[in-house]
């Protein structure tokens, strides 16, 4: 079975940064891509960064220039630095991911992280 476990998030004063990681765990047997996602109350879950195994990486419109997605590929770990936050990022981020798992090697499936709260707020 294939976990995603987050961590990071928390209280962070607006123009304050944060640093959210993700680890894949369990039956993995290859990463695709690995990102995050976001979702504030009563707003639909938007796309934060996601980043492939050939190393492109794509931001959200509303974070770009604040926002850096990396991995590390041999701890099968994604992270998202977040700098000059705003109260507007506020939302709980989900760490997703295209996996393929060990006993079904070649198909990949997408999996969910069971979100951090990040709240900016002074």
């Amino acid at each position: 079975q294939v976990q995603l476990v987050e961590s990071g998030g928390g209280l962070v004063q607006p123009g304050g940064s944060l640093r959210l990681s993700c680890a894949a765990s369990g039956s993995v047997f290859s990463i695709y891509a690995m990102g995050w996602y976001r979702q504030a109350p009563g707003e639909q879950r938007e796309l934060v960064a996601t980043t492939t195994s050939g190393g492109s990486t794509s931001y959200g419109d509303s974070v770009k220039g604040r926002f850096t997605a990396s991995r590390d590929n041999a701890k099968n770990t994604v992270y998202l630095q977040m700098n000059s936050l705003k109260p507007g990022d506020t939302a709980v981020y989900y760490c997703n991911a295209r996996i393929s798992p060990s006993n079904d090697r070649g198909h990949y499936y997408n999996y969910w992280g069971q979100g951090t709260q990040v709240t900016v707020s002074s």
